[in-house]
């Protein structure tokens, strides 16, 4: 079988944001599973700070990371008990303020038990938008140094897009982000972006020498990031 991956090599620096772009099925989600050793990698190395991720214990790894995917993962508790998972020892205080930074602090406040407020399985009483902005606020609790984001693609409101989009950016500040990027925004502030294709890096950049470049990644953006003038808006204003 033919490698799922071949000859990617990158470095990102601390507080570095690693945009990952690509077609579904380009190696974007492979490349994260293997930083989180969801998967094993068979040939080549991965390092933290210059020491090999196979020489800490997979807990020790992961505590190092804190993990955004698109299916935000709520079990039917409370909030309070899901904000928990990112810090058991965590004070009520310290779940708000991380609501807070994650804008999700008001919504919380509507319900009446708050905090103390049954979510449902797989969080079924809350809103695309809401859950989200949970995940946010749990990653926010945990402080993890290296953060995973794949970015959701569910749509959203407007209104509820730019509370998300302030939540990633204050999630996202001083943090090592390896991102599966899917926002204009998110695109645009990228440190490196690297433009993936059937497992290989076929462009890097910014988003400016990219787009210079005329090539895979200026096609994609053309086909996928132009879809409304108030995300180009909002990519301008958060950059």
């Amino acid at each position: 079988h033919a490698p799922a991956l071949s000859d990617i090599s990158f470095h990102a620096q601390p507080g570095a944001t690693i945009a990952l772009v690509g077609a579904t099925g380009a190696g974007k989600s492979t490349l994260v599973n293997l930083l989180a050793r969801f998967y094993e990698f068979t040939s080549g190395s991965i390092t933290i700070d210059g020491r090999p991720i196979r020489d800490f214990g997979v807990r020790a790894l992961r505590e190092m990371i804190g993990m955004v995917t698109q299916e935000s993962f709520l079990f039917n508790g409370t909030i309070r008990e899901n904000l928990l998972l990112g810090r058991p020892a965590a004070t009520d205080q310290e779940l708000l303020e991380a609501t807070e930074a994650a804008n999700a602090r008001a919504f919380i406040d509507r319900l009446p038990q708050g905090l103390g407020s049954v979510v449902g399985e797989r969080g079924v009483k809350l809103s695309v938008g809401e859950k989200q902005r949970l995940s946010i606020a749990r990653a926010l609790l945990k402080d993890p140094p290296i953060l995973i984001l794949d970015e959701a693609t569910a749509s959203v409101d407007n209104a509820t897009e730019r509370l998300i989009q302030q939540a990633l950016a204050n999630l996202m500040f001083h943090r090592t982000c390896i991102v599966i990027a899917h926002r204009l925004s998110t695109i645009v502030r990228a440190n490196q972006i690297l433009v993936l294709d059937h497992g290989r890096i076929i462009e890097r950049g910014t988003h400016a020498e990219l787009l210079s470049l005329g090539g895979k990644y200026a096609r994609l953006y053309e086909q996928s990031f132009l879809e409304t003038e108030g995300e180009v808006e909002s990519a301008a204003e958060l950059v």
